[in-house]
């Protein structure tokens, strides 16, 4: 199979966790996972089967939507309800209210400098920063560049707030509810998070893990089309000499196209051959009017 399969990820189980079980339900030894959840998330786990394992690269940097749960008062070492408490809000100590939390939420939308939370799947000198956490050595991860860019209360039901997070790649909604924390001085952590967006794949298309293990003929029927992925990204129709020449990795000019995409700087393109099949995904070459695929799918 060649395409994206999207699971509806259970609580428990790690992404690497998911890749493994769908390699064995399907007997396909090409799967990969295009964005990682924290084994206490559920939610869209968009998985890459065969020759689309080729395209993770292109697909990883999708913008996230989720649905969480913010505990206020309770802090913890992982920033989420799984971990060590390290501060708990005295009984009979005020809890923040709706409006205070929105004016907070607001003013944490934008570009900015996150610094992910010490047990992350971010790596230190090699090293995963949880493998370091957990062997009770000093995490110095450094902050990395992300948007927020919307953030809404949902419900309230304190001390559990539920909220809606649309933001970049590379985001943690943990960091979020610690900062939450700090700013309202109460303490905040992750209470519930489901991812119900990757880009544009979304829990309508999404199959749980055990339907995948139970009907792999359900699973291969889900499956995305590699045709249908990148749709965000120009697309150009190939000669079949330009397919000849981009199935083995050579320049392609304007001749080559029997019709040519709208090119835009630094921008990749989808080169698609006379019968409408991907065959690559291009970038701008050294040259000019040339394009050279950056990944070939033969």
């Amino acid at each position: 199979m060649n395409g994206v399969l999207v699971i509806d990820k259970p609580a428990g189980p790690t992404s690497h966790d998911v890749v493994a079980r769908v390699r064995c339900a399907l007997r396909q030894r090409e799967v990969g996972h295009t964005g990682t959840l924290d084994p206490m998330a559920t939610g869209v786990l968009a998985l890459v089967l065969g020759r689309a394992t080729r395209l993770a690269q292109f697909l990883s940097g999708a913008r996230k939507r989720y649905e969480a749960t913010i505990r206020l008062g309770l802090a913890t070492d992982t920033w989420d309800r799984t971990g060590g408490v390290v501060r708990r809000l005295d009984e009979g100590e005020r809890l923040p209210g709706e409006v205070e939390l929105r004016l907070h939420l607001e003013a944490m939308l934008g570009e900015q400098d996150q610094l992910p939370p010490p047990f992350s799947a971010k790596k230190v000198a090699g090293v995963r920063a949880y493998a370091l956490a957990r062997s009770g050595q000093t995490v110095d991860v450094r902050p990395a560049r992300v948007t927020l860019d919307e953030v809404a209360l949902l419900a309230a039901d304190p001390p559990l707030f539920e909220v809606r997070v649309g933001c970049s790649a590379g985001y943690y909604v943990r960091a979020l509810a610690h900062e939450l924390g700090e700013r309202l001085g109460c303490g905040a952590c992750l209470e519930r998070l489901r991812r119900v967006a990757s880009g544009p794949f979304t829990l309508a298309r999404a199959l749980p893990l055990e339907v995948v293990e139970r009907d792999p003929a359900a699973a291969s029927a889900a499956v995305i089309a590699l045709e249908e992925l990148l749709p965000e990204l120009p697309a150009g129709v190939l000669t079949e000499e330009g397919a000849r020449r981009a199935s083995h990795g050579n320049d392609v000019t304007p001749r080559d196209f029997n019709r040519v995409p709208v090119l835009a700087a630094e921008r990749a393109v989808r080169l698609l051959g006379p019968d409408g099949r991907l065959l690559a995904v291009a970038r701008p070459g050294k040259q000019p009017d040339t394009l050279h695929p950056a990944v070939v799918l033969k």
